[in-house]
């Protein structure tokens, strides 16, 4: 019994250490202007997805071009705009995890979730619950393309 319980122990440590280690690996630079077209279910309305819907209406797709402009990057985090109409950015707040490939964030309304594919493609993903200042409900995913310089 105390042989399996020390056992755990160091497999547990080990696991740690090696998270500790892929933590102290650099974040790649994700500054820069990226680009993609949102295909996303909507309940009622907001100002990216405009309509007389409400959330008691069935859902309905909506197609919208969005624009990420992620300016400033300091170790893990990372922030800037995002907008669909150039009229109406929102500042977006995001986040590094520690396996380097994955980035949490918020914006004004809603929350992102992105997987980094290669350098300059990631797959961005929103949703939106009705607790928000519109009170829509969204959810979409996409591929997001860095535009060159």
């Amino acid at each position: 019994m105390r042989t399996g319980l020390i056992l755990s122990f160091l497999l547990a440590t080990t696991g740690l250490a090696s998270a500790a280690e892929v933590g102290l690996q650099a974040a790649p630079d994700m500054r820069g202007t990226w680009t993609g077209t949102f295909r996303a279910i909507v309940f009622g309305q907001n100002a990216h997805h405009p309509g007389t819907q409400t959330n008691a209406d069935p859902p309905r797709i909506h197609e919208v071009n969005f624009t990420y402009e992620l300016d400033n990057e300091d170790g893990r985090l990372i922030w800037g705009t995002v907008w669909s109409d150039p009229t109406k950015k929102e500042p977006i707040a995001l986040a590094f995890s520690f396996d380097n490939g994955t980035i949490l964030g918020a914006d004004t309304d809603g929350y992102h979730r992105m997987t980094i594919i290669s350098q300059d493609r990631m797959e961005a993903c929103f949703t939106q619950n009705a607790t928000g200042p519109t009170g829509s409900i969204v959810a979409s995913c996409t591929i997001l393309e860095r535009q060159p310089k």
